[in-house]
């Protein structure tokens, strides 16, 4: 973050200094947990339904905190922000808080006046927006990780990616960043403008229009005229980098200012992947074709579902200045950054586990079973796939989880493991499909895989792990991991 004051920042947020002159100045990060405040720091005292951030704002500015951040006087040199005109709260903003009355939406606000800010007087910053209903995370990083040999690069942690992660990210930019790249998530109309508001982004990335969601949207359409408030967002003289392959992505093209830059294997696409191959750990191979020439990629991550989002993360570098060969040799090197995507590890028994826990839509299911299908046929190897229940999916619950096992038939998945009642209907639709008997067991919980799993796997055998992050499969994961050191 920029130098500021507390009085400075209190005319840009629109509070009102209590309890110091406001002559304090903030030179260091921008913190909701006391425990991470640093000297100069600026600590956010957020309410919540169990823990009120106020009741720690003391705490912090001991720590060193330069000031707060909060909706109440607390005793401590604060910016007091007032509370938002009824009607204004974001309702995600008070999901995010839990907090009955608003007052958390009202920081969170100011912590977004605050953020753009700072983002929009950095004359030097490029800042990069990603959105799609599944693959995010992983393409932010693998963008980060393209960027940060160009000049400094900063990129959220996991999937911090909402009211509180996005401004929280944009204030550790400073005036030696060159890069910002940012995570943008939505559950309903309007939410991707707001966050594209909080940073302008002059690079757009649209991954993808799923099913993630369809619940508070109502239809893939629906989704897709959200997702595409980013590209409305961009400016002229910035890019719009669109998935090809998805014909609601590459619609997004006639609503957007910016320059297309479309990607994919589609034959239209300006950044394209040609004869892709997988190895024996569904690590792909591709040749990459772009407009200044064409390299070849390896790339060291599971899953050809990566080779989309290799493309996306190749299209913002070659905009911000690398060479085809220059992104085709990063991309062969760079690493998982976040936990609990596709984190593959071979225990000493030989057993390969697919820690794939941290969330679950049907596209993203449908990715991952196909990776797991493909390294346990490479190595005529047992596969397990061990899925939960997918969240938000509305109406078409039932039939989604349905195909998912169905599908896991067709791959020749050896075991299926179904976990809790929401997920029953892929037990059901592997068991109607084919021969099926005892390849597909339902089991009420994580407890009950465990058991099985202890039971039953052999060295040797590949285990995918996936459900939406509410059905807790990474404890599943965890034990696998634990056994096998163990």
């Amino acid at each position: 973050m920029i130098s500021l004051s507390l009085a400075e920042i209190a005319s840009i947020v629109g509070g009102t200094v209590h309890d110091g002159d406001g002559s304090a100045v903030v030179t260091g990060s921008v913190e909701f947990d006391s425990r991470k405040v640093t000297p100069g720091g600026l600590f956010l005292a957020l309410p919540g339904e169990k823990v009120d951030g106020h009741s720690f704002a003391a705490r912090a500015v001991k720590a060193g905190a330069a000031g707060v951040l909060a909706a109440r006087p607390v005793g401590v040199p604060a910016v007091v922000v007032p509370p938002l005109p009824a009607g204004q709260a974001h309702e995600r903003s008070v999901a995010l808080t839990g907090d009955a009355d608003g007052s958390g939406a009202a920081v969170l606000a100011a912590l977004g006046k605050l953020a753009r800010y700072v983002v929009t007087h950095l004359k030097g910053l490029t800042v990069v927006g990603v959105t799609g209903s599944s693959g995010k995370t992983s393409t932010k990083d693998l963008i980060a990780q393209l960027l940060e040999p160009l000049g400094p690069t900063v990129a959220p942690p996991g999937s911090f990616n909402n009211e509180l992660g996005h401004p929280w990210t944009a204030l550790r930019a400073d005036e030696h960043t060159r890069h910002l790249v940012l995570e943008m998530s939505a559950r309903g109309p309007g939410h991707i403008a707001e966050l594209a508001a909080t940073a302008p982004p002059r690079i757009g990335v649209v991954l993808n229009v799923g099913s993630a969601h369809v619940s508070e949207f109502g239809s893939r359409e629906a989704i897709a005229q959200a997702k595409g408030e980013l590209v409305e967002a961009l400016p002229e003289d910035g890019a719009a980098v669109l998935n090809f392959d998805d014909p609601l992505v590459a619609a997004m093209a006639s609503r957007t200012k910016a320059r297309v830059v479309g990607v994919g294997e589609h034959s239209e696409a300006a950044v394209r992947a040609e004869d892709i191959t997988l190895d024996e750990h569904a690590r792909p191979s591709f040749r990459l074709v772009t407009p200044g020439g064409a390299a070849s990629v390896t790339l060291g991550l599971h899953g050809e579902h990566h080779v989309g989002n290799a493309l996306s993360a190749a299209a913002v570098a070659l905009e911000l200045g690398s060479t085809v060969d220059e992104v085709a040799a990063r991309l062969s090197t760079v690493e998982r950054r976040s936990a609990r995507r596709m984190e593959v590890t071979t225990r000493a028994d030989g057993v390969t586990v697919l820690n794939d826990s941290y969330n679950a839509n049907p596209e993203s299911v449908r990715a991952a079973l196909k990776a797991l299908a493909s390294m346990s046929r490479a190595g005529g190897r047992r596969s397990w796939a061990v899925l939960g229940e997918m969240g938000e999916l509305g109406a078409d619950s039932v039939s989604a989880h349905d195909e998912i096992g169905r599908l896991a038939v067709r791959l020749n998945i050896s075991r299926l493991v179904v976990v809790g009642d929401g997920a029953a209907a892929m037990h059901q639709g592997a068991s109607h499909e084919g021969s099926w008997g005892e390849e597909s067991v339902l089991v009420p919980d994580t407890e009950a895989a465990i058991a099985l799993l202890r039971a039953e796997l052999r060295p040797g055998d590949v285990v995918l792990v996936k459900a939406s992050n509410f059905a807790q499969l990474w404890r599943v994961a965890n034990m696998l991991l634990e056994d096998g050191v163990a």
